[in-house]
């Protein structure tokens, strides 16, 4: 789709794209544009946050589909400050911006063609700064996507690097004189041709590959990292953490060196206060949550829809997933901004409610750190006249206007939700039996309670559709209870304290239940519900 306005450019992007078109020529008389690669030391502001907020629950924000500010119909970060209260209201206690950096793309954001800079279309520096303030003042932390395996072909550094064989950047990617055999990345040849020779860039075309063993590229990233840490942002997503190294063409992605960078950046994260950082490494998550202190829990989320749907196979692998202690502290989603993921939850199930409602609440009250895409909370769905990737990237629905969605006042960027007239916060706001409340009464128990925030995961039982678990924390207990059939059933529980009386909390009019002298009770559930019981002692 073309956005409905051109980007803001700066002398340097116009500088880029005058060198970007020299560079298929194999350079020429217009000299690459200048770098920035100024050393950043760490000077910590320390953290206006409260102790605990990076359990989340987080929100996955897409600011260019959020909230148009100025009517342009793009979303922006005045846009998304003016929503700060429904992201409190929903009680999440950080928000996950997607590359909110200058880009080549001027759309989702990984083609990164600035580190230190804000996409113009957005906003400024001063604009991030006070989102990031306003968002503290909530309570809400503020972490930012990190692309440091590629960049933008437009990025300067890049331009210098394809400019000449002799340029002081050249060694700052993946170069070769000629084109190499034998490999193949997710079916495509991962080599482009350039004017100066191959570069290595899997994913496409305008995202080359930083050679991240050049220490001098990993020290341009740690500087680039602080420059967001000292303005007070509260730490970053990482993007694609799985092929930051390459040693051959059946070695490109989860190499040994992957881990050993990414505990480096924790260790630099951690020299600032309260910093959270979370990483996308697809294919090794328990790998990736060592090195990184979480990494998001891929697989899970398709079996949590599974299990929602009512399969029993699923059901058993989501009983058995944090029965591994160092997966505790991975984070989980029902799907995000990617197709590979998923399509939103409301696609995959069909629009059922009440099976949306299953997923959301197992997810929700596992261990792990939630992350809930924007609109997810509301059962938005995807955009019907779209596919890919653009099909989950739509505006927010605020509202039912068949025009706008109350995403803006103009014309937005992209179609809306294929059910924005139906699923928007302002028909599903104040109304029992939304959506939208669900997730808030769920979220707000998790928080309340300290076994359900925190706590270690124990008795996890699967049968048939079924899913029974007990989450602990010191003198703090809850029982969770999830039938995924059609019919309602009695499912016995057993390892409970002798004659605990167990008080119901989801819902709270739920009978109580005491555990007879043996530990054991029984609880009557309805079709397609959750059961959530606590105790203390």
């Amino acid at each position: 789709m073309t956005p409905a306005r051109s980007p803001r450019r700066t002398p340097l992007a116009l500088l880029a794209a005058i060198a970007l078109a020299a560079l298929a020529c194999g350079g020429g008389s217009t000299p690459p544009p200048p770098v920035d690669v100024s050393p950043v030391p760490a000077a910590d502001p320390g953290s206006a946050l409260p102790d605990g907020w990076e359990r989340g629950p987080f929100a996955e924000i897409y600011v260019r589909g959020y909230q148009d500010s100025d009517g342009d119909g793009v979303g922006d970060l005045r846009g998304l400050a003016s929503r700060l209260d429904h992201l409190a209201d929903l009680g999440v206690r950080g928000i996950w911006l997607m590359p909110v950096t200058a880009s080549q793309d001027h759309d989702h954001g990984y083609a990164v063609a600035d580190y230190r800079g804000v996409e113009p279309g957005y906003g400024t520096l001063e604009d991030l700064d006070a989102l990031v303030a306003a968002a503290h003042a909530r309570g809400i932390g503020v972490i930012l996507d990190y692309v440091m395996n590629h960049s933008a072909a437009t990025n300067p550094l890049f331009l210098n690097s394809a400019d000449d064989k002799s340029n002081p950047y050249r060694g700052w990617y993946v170069w070769r004189s000629s084109q190499p055999s034998g490999w193949s990345v997710y079916g495509g040849n991962p080599w482009r041709q350039s004017g100066t020779g191959w570069y290595y860039a899997p994913f496409a075309t305008n995202m080359p590959d930083f050679d991240l063993a050049n220490p001098a590229v990993a020290a341009y990233h740690a500087d680039s990292q602080r420059f967001w840490l000292n303005r007070g942002v509260d730490g970053f997503r990482f993007d694609a953490v799985g092929m930051l190294y390459e040693n051959g063409p059946g070695a490109w992605n989860d190499q040994p060196e992957n881990y050993v960078r990414m505990a480096e950046v924790r260790a630099l994260l951690d020299g600032y206060e309260r910093r959270f950082m979370v990483c996308e490494g697809p294919d090794d998550p328990a790998g990736f949550t060592a090195a990184c202190g979480s990494a998001f829990a891929f697989g899970l989320q398709s079996d949590v829809m599974g299990a929602a749907r009512g399969d029993a196979a699923a059901v058993a692998r989501v009983a058995a997933y944090f029965e591994d202690p160092a997966r505790l502290a991975a984070s989980t989603l029902l799907s995000n901004h990617d197709a590979f993921a998923g399509q939103r939850p409301w696609d995959q199930l069909g629009g059922d409610e009440a099976r949306y409602r299953l997923a959301a609440a197992t997810y929700l009250l596992l261990p792990g750190i939630p992350f809930v895409y924007y609109g997810e909370e509301i059962g938005m769905g995807g955009a019907a006249s779209l596919s890919g990737d653009w099909r989950l990237r739509t505006p927010m629905s605020w509202t039912g206007d068949a025009r706008t969605a109350g995403f803006t006042t103009g014309k937005p960027f992209r179609a809306l939700s294929s059910n924005a007239a139906t699923h928007n916060v302002e028909a599903e706001q104040g109304r029992a039996g939304s959506l939208l409340e669900f997730y808030r009464e769920v979220i707000a128990l998790r928080r309340a309670v300290p076994a359900l925030d925190r706590g270690g995961y124990e008795g996890a039982r699967a049968s048939g559709a079924t899913l029974s678990f007990r989450r602990t924390l010191g003198t703090s207990h809850a029982l969770v209870l999830l039938n995924y059939d059609v019919v309602p059933l009695t499912l016995p529980v057993t390892g409970l304290p002798p004659g605990a009386a167990l008080a119901p909390r989801l819902p709270a009019t739920a009978p109580a239940v005491t555990a007879d002298a043996a530990g054991a009770a029984s609880f009557d559930l309805p079709a397609l519900s959750v059961r959530v019981y606590t105790w203390d002692g």
